[in-house]
């Protein structure tokens, strides 16, 4: 019996969207998320004061404490301190990175969507432009009130023309 992969078992996605290492697009899209909760979290005020607070604690403990306890000398110019804040910069900025390419990669998407709303938009104009020509062309052709009164006025004066010779015929048939 053939031993079937995990990659294998998947059907919910096309076959272009599976990886054959074993990742999914959902532990990369995990990864995202995390790398863009990471950026927004250092944006914040509070990583900004909990940084400032760790670097005084750090500093007063170094320079304060007895120094048997003490762990980065002040003479040295603390250099773990500044290891370990280089190394979180150096962590830092690549992950940063990675959470603005996904909002690039949103934006793109949102702005291709915006583009395409903003050419049905316009075609809907377009035809509802030439609709309303169209309307207007076909209004000019149909009889507008005034003309209709005209031609009632008209007909009712040829049926009244028309009416005379018979009233005139009752007349003189009255008459005699």
């Amino acid at each position: 019996m053939a031993r079937v992969t995990r990659t294998e078992q998947r059907l919910d996605a096309p076959k272009g969207l599976r990886n054959t290492r074993g990742r999914t697009r959902s532990s990369n899209d995990r990864f995202g998320r995390f790398t863009e909760w990471i950026a927004r979290a250092m944006g914040t005020p509070w990583f900004l004061l909990g940084l400032s607070l760790f670097v005084i604690l750090w500093m007063g403990w170094n320079t304060l404490a007895p120094a048997d306890w003490r762990f980065d000398s002040r003479d040295l110019g603390f250099i773990a301190l500044t290891l370990v804040l280089s190394l979180q910069a150096s962590y830092a900025a690549p992950l940063i990175l990675l959470a603005q390419n996904r909002q690039d990669d949103r934006d793109r998407v949102q702005i291709e969507q915006d583009r395409q709303r903003a050419e049905r938009n316009l075609a809907d104009t377009e035809y509802l432009a030439r609709e309303v020509v169209a309307l207007r062309i076909a209004m000019r052709d149909m009889a507008s009130k005034d003309f209709i009164r005209a031609e009632l006025r008209s007909l009712l004066e040829q049926l009244d023309q028309q009416n005379e010779p018979d009233r005139r015929d009752d007349e003189t048939d009255a008459v005699v």
